[in-house]
Protein backbone atom coordinates (compact mmCIF):
# COMPACT_ATOMS: atom_id res chain seq x y z
CA UNK A 1 0.00 0.00 0.00
CA UNK A 2 1.40 3.49 -1.06
CA UNK A 3 1.94 5.92 1.98
CA UNK A 4 3.75 8.90 0.55
CA UNK A 5 6.52 10.38 2.68
CA UNK A 6 5.59 14.15 1.53
CA UNK A 7 2.19 14.27 3.14
CA UNK A 8 1.00 14.28 6.31
CA UNK A 9 -1.60 12.48 8.03
CA UNK A 10 -4.60 12.35 10.80
CA UNK A 11 -4.94 9.17 12.23
CA UNK A 12 -8.89 9.12 10.76
CA UNK A 13 -7.05 8.62 7.51
CA UNK A 14 -7.54 12.01 5.46
CA UNK A 15 -3.82 13.49 4.50
CA UNK A 16 -2.24 16.87 3.78
CA UNK A 17 0.39 18.37 1.45
CA UNK A 18 1.55 21.15 2.56
CA UNK A 19 2.10 23.46 -0.33
CA UNK A 20 3.85 27.18 1.09
CA UNK A 21 0.88 28.93 3.04
CA UNK A 22 -1.89 26.31 1.38
CA UNK A 23 -2.84 22.60 1.79
CA UNK A 24 -3.81 20.12 -0.66
CA UNK A 25 -6.55 17.72 1.15
CA UNK A 26 -7.95 14.32 0.49
CA UNK A 27 -8.11 10.61 2.07
CA UNK A 28 -5.65 7.96 1.93
CA UNK A 29 -5.47 4.75 0.08
CA UNK A 30 -6.10 3.12 3.20
CA UNK A 31 -9.29 5.40 3.96
CA UNK A 32 -10.34 4.56 -0.21
CA UNK A 33 -9.58 0.55 0.14
CA UNK A 34 -11.95 0.31 3.29
CA UNK A 35 -14.67 2.53 2.09
CA UNK A 36 -14.97 0.47 -1.27
CA UNK A 37 -16.31 1.93 -4.58
CA UNK A 38 -16.92 5.49 -3.63
CA UNK A 39 -20.47 7.11 -4.79
CA UNK A 40 -20.64 10.45 -3.00
CA UNK A 41 -18.56 13.17 -2.09
CA UNK A 42 -20.01 15.83 0.19
CA UNK A 43 -17.33 18.39 -0.33
CA UNK A 44 -16.74 21.85 1.77
CA UNK A 45 -17.72 24.90 0.11
CA UNK A 46 -15.01 27.27 -1.38
CA UNK A 47 -14.75 30.50 1.37
CA UNK A 48 -15.66 28.07 4.84
CA UNK A 49 -13.51 27.78 7.31
CA UNK A 50 -12.46 24.48 8.18
CA UNK A 51 -11.10 23.46 11.55
CA UNK A 52 -8.42 20.89 12.10
CA UNK A 53 -9.71 17.71 13.46
CA UNK A 54 -13.08 19.13 13.03
CA UNK A 55 -15.87 17.30 10.28
CA UNK A 56 -15.35 19.03 6.61
CA UNK A 57 -17.62 16.53 4.46
CA UNK A 58 -18.47 13.11 4.33
CA UNK A 59 -18.12 10.53 1.40
CA UNK A 60 -20.71 7.88 0.46
CA UNK A 61 -19.40 4.49 -0.77
CA UNK A 62 -21.73 0.80 -1.63
CA UNK A 63 -20.48 -0.60 1.89
CA UNK A 64 -20.69 2.83 4.20
CA UNK A 65 -20.74 6.52 4.61
CA UNK A 66 -17.63 8.30 6.30
CA UNK A 67 -17.43 11.79 7.93
CA UNK A 68 -14.47 13.59 6.63
CA UNK A 69 -12.21 15.61 9.00
CA UNK A 70 -10.15 18.08 8.35
CA UNK A 71 -6.09 17.77 8.49
CA UNK A 72 -5.44 21.58 8.78
CA UNK A 73 -7.16 25.08 9.79
CA UNK A 74 -8.08 27.26 6.70
CA UNK A 75 -9.90 28.65 4.33
CA UNK A 76 -11.03 26.98 1.41
CA UNK A 77 -9.84 28.12 -1.56
CA UNK A 78 -10.51 26.04 -4.38
CA UNK A 79 -12.48 22.34 -4.51
CA UNK A 80 -12.59 19.41 -6.90
CA UNK A 81 -15.13 19.99 -8.92
CA UNK A 82 -14.59 16.61 -10.71
CA UNK A 83 -15.57 14.61 -7.52
CA UNK A 84 -19.56 15.49 -8.01
CA UNK A 85 -19.83 13.77 -11.38
CA UNK A 86 -16.69 11.21 -10.75
CA UNK A 87 -16.35 10.70 -6.86
CA UNK A 88 -14.36 7.47 -8.01
CA UNK A 89 -11.62 9.36 -8.63
CA UNK A 90 -11.06 9.03 -5.01
CA UNK A 91 -10.22 5.15 -5.55
CA UNK A 92 -8.16 5.28 -8.57
CA UNK A 93 -6.23 8.08 -7.08
CA UNK A 94 -6.34 8.80 -4.01
CA UNK A 95 -3.24 11.14 -3.35
CA UNK A 96 -3.52 12.99 -6.59
CA UNK A 97 -6.78 13.38 -9.18
CA UNK A 98 -8.66 12.58 -5.91
CA UNK A 99 -7.66 15.14 -3.80
CA UNK A 100 -10.69 17.33 -1.94
CA UNK A 101 -9.53 20.74 -1.23
CA UNK A 102 -7.39 23.03 -1.14
CA UNK A 103 -7.04 25.62 2.11
CA UNK A 104 -5.88 28.76 2.51
CA UNK A 105 -3.61 27.83 6.17
CA UNK A 106 -4.50 29.76 9.19
CA UNK A 107 -1.43 28.51 10.52
CA UNK A 108 1.49 25.61 10.60
CA UNK A 109 -1.08 22.54 11.19
CA UNK A 110 0.21 20.77 14.67
CA UNK A 111 -0.16 17.02 15.57
CA UNK A 112 -0.37 15.48 12.06
CA UNK A 113 1.28 12.28 11.51
CA UNK A 114 4.83 11.38 9.23
CA UNK A 115 4.17 8.37 6.84
CA UNK A 116 5.88 6.24 9.13
CA UNK A 117 3.74 7.07 12.09
CA UNK A 118 0.54 6.72 9.61
CA UNK A 119 1.93 3.37 8.70
CA UNK A 120 1.91 2.25 12.23
CA UNK A 121 -1.93 3.22 12.74
CA UNK A 122 -2.58 1.37 9.64
CA UNK A 123 -1.00 -1.77 10.55
CA UNK A 124 -3.09 -1.26 13.97
CA UNK A 125 -5.86 -1.12 12.07
CA UNK A 126 -5.77 -3.68 9.44
CA UNK A 127 -6.91 -7.31 10.25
Amino acid sequence: MSIPANLLYNASHEWARIEGDEAVIGITHFAQEQLGDLTYVELPAVGDTLTQGKEMGSVESVKAASDLYSPVSGEVVAVNENLDSAPETINSSPYEGGWIARVRLAGQPAGLLDAEAYAAVVASEAH
